[in-house]
């Protein structure tokens, strides 16, 4: 491959991964903020226990964070990317059961959610949001690859063995 053209992939890889980053830095804190919300949210999809639905709302907003910050570091790339394409498959699986079972929620993805007049449904529309956020996991996967991420640092570093290295 030409450098200009892994160039270019490092580019689209960096934009994929922070673009990633941002979402779930962004959908994170909004749900951390208001935990009681991000409850309600959770509840909404009534597939969860009540205990269920209480360590989902407790940990999701956490979770994302973390993801969010780890994307945007660069570390683990390829892992993370993998984490988020699994947090996406099972967030549009709610979705789609939600729809399928007629609930009228709102997903509560970027804070909010829980209950809402059928007409408000966009069940349609949140599943192509992720599809496409689910598109910017699979590149990281394929292709981890990106700059300004601490993954080249610490993979470039040389392993030093007990006993290696001493006179």
């Amino acid at each position: 491959m030409r450098q200009g053209s892994a160039r270019a992939l490092d580019v689209i890889g960096t934009l994929a991964r922070f673009g990633l980053a941002g979402i779930w830095l962004v959908s994170g804190v909004l749900k951390a903020a208001d935990p009681d919300q991000t409850y309600i949210a959770v509840r909404a999809y009534d597939v969860l226990p009540t205990s269920g639905v209480a360590v989902v709302a407790d940990v999701l907003p956490w979770l994302e964070i973390a993801l969010g910050l780890l994307l945007l570091v660069g570390v683990g790339t390829r892992l993370v990317a993998g984490l988020s394409a699994a947090v996406l498959l099972v967030f549009m699986a709610g979705v789609v059961q939600a729809w399928a079972r007629g609930l009228a929620i709102d997903c509560g993805c970027f804070g909010g959610g829980g209950q809402v007049a059928p007409e408000e449904t966009e069940y349609g529309l949140e599943l192509l949001r992720d599809t496409g956020f689910l598109l910017l996991a699979a590149w990281l996967l394929v292709r981890p690859r990106t700059l300004f991420a601490l993954d080249d640092r610490l993979e470039s570093r040389p392993v030093v063995r007990s006993g290696e290295g001493r006179n």
